[in-house]
């Protein structure tokens, strides 16, 4: 049974199917509820943003993305069109939007679970926020040239899989932000707890060895990296990454 602290994260698994067997109450249409009702109260100006279904009455930026969305804005005619994947209902789209209102044209693609793009369009798609249920449905629409990996690799079965498709797509940029990683070793599984006041769940999750995840962006540099927000009851660190493709690569 899991043991040690009342919520966080533990163990270290030698497969992702090993860890899976031993979470509990991970119910999809529970969480999306949770996130739906904390989002529409930031669209109603009742909350500054969510995260993680929590709400927060305060701004809390991050500002090494900001600076990261509007140096390729700059770059780009002071234009953005980004796909967020995993972006929830928009979690990190309504934190910072304050901050981006002075971009001229934005697209912010999120994709997502099916159940989450349904409940999307619905509440929330308007103008700049859209949703598609893969990379390939949003390009087909809407030609972004930069992709934002906010707290999701870790929360794949397969995540170098999908780094590899995301590689293919050849987008000029791409952004990693809350990606836990380990002080010293090897990719680890984990299981992560989620605090009762949240919601009762427990799902698998990774730690990565920073050198192995960033040698999976073929053709891609490291502009600079940065710490993010998020900390963990294990050794490790939670970073985002700058990355821009090489030319011709």
């Amino acid at each position: 049974k899991l043991i040690g602290l009342f919520y966080g994260w533990q163990g270290n698994y030698t497969t992702w199917h090993a860890a899976k067997k031993r979470c509990v109450g991970y119910d999809d249409s529970l969480i999306l509820e949770k996130v739906k009702e904390a989002v529409l109260k930031v669209k109603e100006g009742k909350a500054v943003f969510e995260r993680d279904s929590v709400l927060f009455d305060k701004p809390e930026y991050s500002y090494p993305l900001l600076s990261t969305l509007l140096l390729i804005a700059q770059e780009n005619n002071n234009q953005l069109n980004i796909i967020d994947f995993g972006g929830s209902l928009g979690s990190t789209y309504f934190q910072n939007r304050p901050l981006l209102k002075n971009i001229q044209s934005m697209q912010w693609n999120i994709v997502e679970q099916k159940h989450f793009v349904e409940t999307g369009k619905l509440l929330f798609e308007d103008d700049i926020l859209k949703f598609y249920n893969s990379i390939d449905a949003s390009l087909s629409v809407s030609k972004s040239n930069v992709i934002l990996l906010s707290s999701v690799l870790q929360y794949m079965e397969e995540p170098y899989a999908l780094i590899k498709q995301i590689v293919r797509h050849r987008f000029d940029y791409i952004i990693l932000d809350r990606t836990p990683f380990v002080l010293k070793g090897d990719d680890r599984i984990t299981i992560q707890r989620v605090p009762k006041k949240i919601y009762n769940a427990s799902y698998p999750c990774w730690f990565f060895n920073e050198r192995k995840m960033l040698d999976a962006f073929d053709g891609y540099t490291v502009e600079y990296e940065f710490n993010a927000l998020d900390k963990a009851n294990i050794a490790s660190v939670f970073k985002g990454f700058y990355l821009k493709r090489i030319p011709h690569a």
